[in-house]
């Protein structure tokens, strides 16, 4: 049995000591670093970060094989429209072939043939017409004219000039090469 004095407040427990007090977080420390270093890893915790690494080890092969195959069934998809589109125009132009006035129309223009009593013309010359010259040109003149100017030694000085000019001077960036 207690006994308690009357009148006695009852005991409080002593105050924790500086080393049972939760560290003060220094001035050049950060919260998150704070934050970070009071996380505790416990059994549950650690199982399932490794069941995490596990799923992830074993899912990322099959979901980029399905991404894989959903890209080609895209690629194949779209093969399979343009094939469907060629089919339909093919079919179109089946279709006029089977029409005798295209039958017709095309052994005209392009085989030149024509039915029983038909007159058929032949143009030779298609060749589109010239404009007329305009009325200011002067008229070309049927007499051959001589120049004055020695094109062989004008040729020969403009070459002599050009190989014989100073170099240019070098340019401000050395990574830059000349031509």
């Amino acid at each position: 049995m207690d006994h308690k004095r009357p009148g006695s407040a009852p005991r409080k427990s002593p105050p924790p000591s500086s080393a049972q007090r939760q560290p003060a977080v220094s001035q050049a420390e950060t919260p998150t670093g704070g934050w970070l270093r009071s996380i505790r890893f416990s059994g549950f915790s650690l199982v399932m970060m490794v069941v995490l690494v596990l799923a992830v080890v074993v899912l990322a092969p099959s979901l980029r094989t399905y991404a894989e195959q959903r890209q080609q069934i895209s690629q194949l998809s779209t093969t399979v429209a343009d094939q469907k589109a060629e089919v339909d125009q093919l079919t179109s132009q089946r279709e006029r072939w089977n029409d005798r006035t295209y039958v017709t129309t095309q052994a005209r223009e392009r085989l030149s043939y024509v039915l029983p009593g038909d007159i058929s013309f032949l143009v030779i010359n298609d060749l589109p017409v010239v404009a007329p010259l305009e009325a200011d040109a002067s008229p070309v003149s049927t007499n051959i004219q001589s120049t004055t100017i020695d094109w062989l030694g004008s040729l020969f000085a403009s070459t002599m000039t050009a190989g014989l000019a100073p170099q240019a001077a070098a340019p401000a960036n050395p990574k830059t090469v000349a031509p």
